[in-house]
């Protein structure tokens, strides 16, 4: 009887609140999933060949890295994302500037469901959203990246720490900043707000991998604080070459 109970409460939900695309934001079809049929095919996943270092999919099979991790030195050891930036970007501005929270159920677990594996073999001890500045969360109401980590825990039954890192400077949006400039934007942004976990290997979680400048800046203090292994999972990363 419950169970009947709560199956006709979930159809009368969807009904009167139903629940929208990530990619076309209208009602989802069929009704109850998460993305219509007709726009998950829209979404174009990363895929061999990768760079090596930050998982960007390269054009050439000989290269083992992109154009940025060929010349540059990343803090972090390895990373992976699942879409290219192109393919998800209107759902990524609704999550993170629509007030589609909801968005991010549906994002962790594909993250969690397609890439899991290779998390799982980093043998992490935690994961670790990027924390967005306390201000600037509360005029978001969330962070969108906690909300990925949150779901992919639930999903790999990996512990999330959204509270070991914080970020002491609201610094200006990395978009509207060149890749030096990203480097300074920032220095000393965040810090370690839980000296009492110790921990050996992380997963940081974020929404968008451009430079790699903001995974080196949370890698940095993570690495100062003890910790010796510090991957990272993107849901998004462009193209590289």
């Amino acid at each position: 009887m419950k169970e009947r109970c709560t199956r006709i409460l979930a159809v009368l939900t969807d009904l009167l609140f139903p629940r929208r695309c990530p990619v076309c934001d209208r009602p989802v079809e069929p009704s109850g999933a998460y993305i219509c049929g007709a726009c998950r095919k829209k979404l174009i996943f990363i895929k061999e060949p990768r760079c090596l270092k930050c998982g960007k999919q390269l054009r050439e099979k000989e290269k083992e890295y992109c154009y940025d991790c060929g010349g540059k030195t990343h803090i972090y050891d390895r990373g992976i994302a699942l879409y290219t930036y192109g393919s998800i970007r209107p759902a990524l501005y609704r999550l993170k500037y629509g007030g589609r929270r909801e968005y991010g159920e549906f994002l962790g677990r594909e993250l969690a469901m397609r890439l899991g594996r290779e998390i799982l073999s980093w043998r992490p001890d935690g994961l670790v959203p990027v924390p967005l500045h306390p201000a600037r969360e509360k005029k978001r109401g969330y962070n969108q990246a906690g909300l990925l980590a949150e779901e992919m825990g639930k999903c790999l039954n990996i512990p999330v720490f959204s509270g070991l890192v914080e970020r002491s400077r609201n610094t200006c949006p990395q978009k509207e900043l060149d890749g030096a400039a990203r480097q300074i934007n920032l220095k000393k942004a965040f810090k370690i707000a839980q000296n009492d976990v110790k921990l050996n290997t992380i997963v940081i979680i974020d929404d968008i991998y451009t430079t790699g400048s903001t995974i080196d800046a949370v890698a940095e203090v993570c690495r100062n604080a003890g910790i010796k292994h510090v991957y990272f999972v993107a849901l998004a990363i462009g193209r590289g070459m």
